[in-house]
């Protein structure tokens, strides 16, 4: 069955390695002759030089801040049992599988000027201004990044750190290392590589942000990402956007390649621990557990808190009337599309992806857990490329490449689900392969002993004993479509657009209703990809799963 494998290189290759190349002919070429043009064009414009400038210190900044918060949160989760440890736990990772959108609107109904908090403060103190004024700044973009991307560094540090012997800290503090030394000399060397690869994982995440910049930061704090999209949408300038998309490629391939030169690091005498942890005992324990505890169930709860309570608050106070409007045409428009139908686009295609990311991805796993040739080892990291790609990249590339004939279906409703399985693909097989490597060879050899073809085999043994694998990787394919937004608004068709396209819509729109119906949107999308999240965490307790 090994002849599978060519039906996951023949989609990679034609929906991710052909719009990539068109891209590179559309930066380097013209006239079928090579063309610097465009190179230089951005090279030697201040715009262009401060737009990447600008990504990569926003970017920077966010990890370090992200990375910095987490590790006295790790610390705690590692050291101390506490009531609600396993519910505070699960709450940290529900913003990273929350659609960008979603968290950005999340931070609009907490901080922005309508926002929960500053219409509190209005009330309160008798203000006619809203006193909170962070919206198109820096600042709110940087508090959107640790909020999405905490959840990143809390799973990478506290996983190293829990499995760590606590031998060398009993061993230095014997020693005199105490405080701050013991911090230095022995938990950060030993913390390096999970520091290192949550940094990497974490800059990615935020180099390539193009929800949270768009609409909580708008045009003034432009990303090589949100500049593509201007390039491509507001100025029709494809040269210039394919050179931006290639410098990203290429910053992005460098650190991923970082990040998985750390993932294969690993720090020395790792052992897991069975003892039970205590409860904080001192006063400044108590002060520093439960402090940590305060700041992290304020950074997850409050914009998750404040996106529902206001998308139940109306001028006639609290109510459903937002929900309730989803199913409305006001405008009486024949070209409107109402939301609750762009609820169930969105459904239908994440369903859509779900299966063919679940194939597809299930059928490479096996291939990698069965075949040791040099094949295997290239493909592993192939198939991986398309997490080094950002999302607003491959929809431009869709955009120019499936345009002309003899692929000519770039508005073809087919290609939204398409790009979200390529996405999700690499979630898939990093969910699968380790539910594979865990069979047991003697489990096949008894079957096929009993006179069981490759078929019976796969059907009645392999799959299911993948099966847990299987469920996480279709609902983090299945959250994936849901949320994905930077490729679906290149090719999104205006009468079938998904979820996360008719919250940008409406928020960008002026009015009461038009904000409360995003803000009811975006609560609709958080419960569903809240409730992946939870199958996700569900099966993930029996050990499947790399994420």
């Amino acid at each position: 069955m090994r002849w599978l494998i060519i039906a996951p290189l023949l989609f990679v290759g034609i929906f991710y390695a052909y719009p990539l190349l068109v891209i590179f002919q559309e930066g380097l070429f013209c006239d079928q002759r090579l063309n610097l043009e465009a190179f230089h064009q951005v090279l030697t414009s201040a715009y262009y030089r401060n737009t990447i400038g600008f990504t990569f210190w926003q970017a920077l900044l966010s990890t370090t801040l992200t990375i910095l918060l987490a590790l006295p949160g790790a610390y705690v989760f590692v050291h101390f049992r506490f009531p609600g440890k396993a519910l505070l736990s699960a709450l940290i990772a529900v913003p990273f599988v929350m659609p960008t959108v979603v968290v950005a609107a999340a931070f609009m109904s907490m901080i922005g000027s309508r926002g929960l908090l500053n219409m509190l403060l209005m009330d309160i103190f008798k203000l006619n201004d809203p006193p909170i004024q962070i919206e198109r700044t820096l600042t709110v973009i940087l508090i959107a990044h640790i909020f999405y991307n905490y959840a990143v560094a809390h799973r990478i540090l506290v996983s190293a750190w829990a499995s760590q012997s606590k031998r060398f800290e009993e061993a230095a503090s014997v020693l005199g290392a105490h405080g701050w030394r013991l911090w230095w000399h022995v938990r950060l060397p030993l913390l390096r590589p999970a520091i290192l690869s949550a940094a990497a994982l974490i800059f990615t995440y935020t180099f390539t942000s193009f929800g949270v910049i768009v609409i909580l930061g708008g045009t003034r704090f432009a990303t090589i990402e949100v500049e593509i999209y201007q390039q491509v949408t507001g100025l029709l300038n494809l040269p210039v956007a394919s050179v931006l998309s290639l410098l990203q490629m290429i910053c992005l391939f460098v650190v991923l390649s970082f990040y998985a030169a750390h993932q294969r690091r690993r720090p020395i005498e790792m052992q897991s621990s069975s003892e039970v942890l205590p409860f904080p005992r001192q006063i400044s324990e108590s002060v520093f557990v439960y402090g940590n505890l305060m700041i992290i169930f304020i950074l997850i709860t409050a914009p998750i808190g404040s996106l529902l309570a206001r998308s139940l608050m109306t001028e006639a106070g609290f109510s459903l009337s937002n929900y309730l409007l989803l199913f409305e045409n006001r405008r009486g428009s024949v070209l409107f599309v109402a939301p609750i139908e762009a609820i169930q686009t969105s459904l239908g295609f994440a369903v859509l992806a779900m299966t063919i990311s679940v194939t597809f991805g299930s059928i490479v796993a096996q291939f990698l857990h069965r075949s040791q040739t040099r094949l295997s080892r290239a493909l592993d990291p192939l198939i991986m490329l398309p997490l080094a790609t950002s999302a607003v990249t491959l929809g431009f590339g869709y955009l120019i490449a499936f345009d002309t004939p003899p692929v000519n279906f770039r508005t073809s409703i087919w290609l939204i689900p398409v790009i979200h399985s390529l996405v999700a693909i690499p979630f898939v097989i990093r969910s699968v392969l380790p539910a594979f490597q865990a069979i047991q060879p003697h489990h096949e050899e008894a079957a096929r002993m009993l006179g069981a073809s490759s078929w019976k085999v796969w059907r009645w043994v392999q799959l299911p004993l993948v099966s847990r694998g299987l469920f996480v990787g279709a609902a983090f394919a299945f959250a994936i479509s849901l949320g994905e937004f930077g490729a679906s608004v290149f090719i999104a068709r205006p009468d079938s657009p998904t979820l996360p396209i008719a919250v940008f819509r409406l928020l960008g729109q002026p009015g009461a209703s038009n904000y409360g119906q995003a803000l009811a949107m975006s609560a609709i999308l958080m419960w569903i990809c809240g409730g992946a999240f939870f199958i996700i965490e569900r099966f993930r307790k029996s050990g499947f799963g790399d994420f």
